[in-house]
This record gives structure tokens, sequence and C-alpha cells, in this order.
């Protein structure tokens, strides 16, 4: 789920910060820039990991700030097609579900990802129809287990309408589709069972 990227950039450092220490002037400038942010292909930054080297601090013409190039670690929340996750149910509407990780929101899982059965209710929430006639709903805030399906990082858009969606740089596809997955009060029985014949 966490990857350490090794990356190399032209840090431009402003003049106020070269009052502290170079290395901790860099981190703070490194986390205003990359801390929060997605980066195309690596992920969500959690957090600046190390700095491996500092170079440079020469000032370019017509600039008025020294400018270093360093070479950091960034610890990335990417998660691999195929890791199981466990989230939280944060909303959901005609086309799927919204899972949220607490740090992460951008997750959906379509309805054709979801366990067979599953249909929305009168109510709009969607529910598990089960062999035995329950319906299972999945409520709001209920812990849910999936898979990551995909992983993608739209382009961003030149312009948005005033009724679409914020955009997001980084959106998983999770898929409920499978034994063990979905919610987890769905198999905390068979979990609890299984473990008490493993200790007998």
């Amino acid at each position: 789920m966490f990857v350490l990227s090794l990356i190399e950039h032209d840090l431009p450092m402003p003049p106020h910060l070269l009052s502290r220490p170079l290395p901790d002037a860099i981190e703070a400038e490194l986390e205003r820039l990359f801390l929060d942010k997605v980066i195309a292909d690596l992920g969500l930054c959690v957090s600046v990991y190390d700095i491996r080297s500092i170079e440079g601090g020469s000032i370019p013409a017509g600039e008025g700030c020294s400018t270093y190039k360093v070479s950091f670690r960034l610890l990335m929340f990417k998660p691999f097609k195929g890791e199981v996750l466990v989230g939280r149910i944060s909303g959901y509407d005609d086309k799927g579900l919204q899972v949220s990780l607490d740090f992460f929101n951008d997750i959906c899982i379509p309805g054709h990802l979801m366990q067979y059965g599953t249909v929305r209710g009168p109510d709009g929430r969607w529910m598990l129809k089960t062999e035995d006639g329950d319906e299972l709903y999945l409520d709001l805030d209920d812990e849910i287990r999936f898979l990551v399906s995909t992983t993608k990082y739209p382009p961003i858009p030149i312009e948005q309408k005033a009724d679409d969606p914020p955009f997001s740089p980084m959106q998983i596809v999770g898929s409920i589709k499978g034994d063990g997955l979905g919610l987890l009060a769905w198999w905390a029985a068979d979990e609890e069972e299984g473990e008490e014949v493993a200790e007998q």
C-alpha cells in the first residue's frame, strides 16, 4: 500500500527559509510542494521520508533565490492491483459505493463489481439479496473489505461545468466480488469459527 519513490528535483529555495539549517529548510520546502499531493503514476505523497543528497546552491541569472539539486525519497500511497484494503462506506449513488480510508476518499466500488445479487433497495441503498431471502444492506460508515481493481490518474480537465463533481487526480476502483470481500460483518461469524477450529 505504501512505497518509497526516489526523486531528483531542482529546488529553488525561498530567501526567508535560509535563516534555518539548510537540510531543515529544504525539508520544509519539499513538504510544502509535495505533501498531500498526487504525482501521476507514483501515488499520493504521505511524507518526505529522507533527503539523500543536496548539491548546488547557485543563483541563476535573473533569479532572486538559490537553486539546489536535491535527491530525496517520498513515502507514497500507491496500492497495487489485487491488494485488499479495509475502509468505510462514505456514500452511494446509482453507480455504486464511495469508500473512504480516512486519509484518502476517492475510492468507488461500481455496481458490476459487487457480490452477485447486490441491487439497489427502494430507499436507494445497495443491498445483497442472499439465497435464503435475506436483505443485507450496505450502510454509511459500515466497514468494508475490498480488492483494488485499478488505480487511475485522469488528466486535469481544461474546464469544468458548475455541476461537475470535484476533480480527483487519483481514483481507485474497488471490487467486492469474491469470498471474504464486502462488509466485515458478513464474514465475522465465519472468521471467528475458523479461529476456534484453529485453536482446537
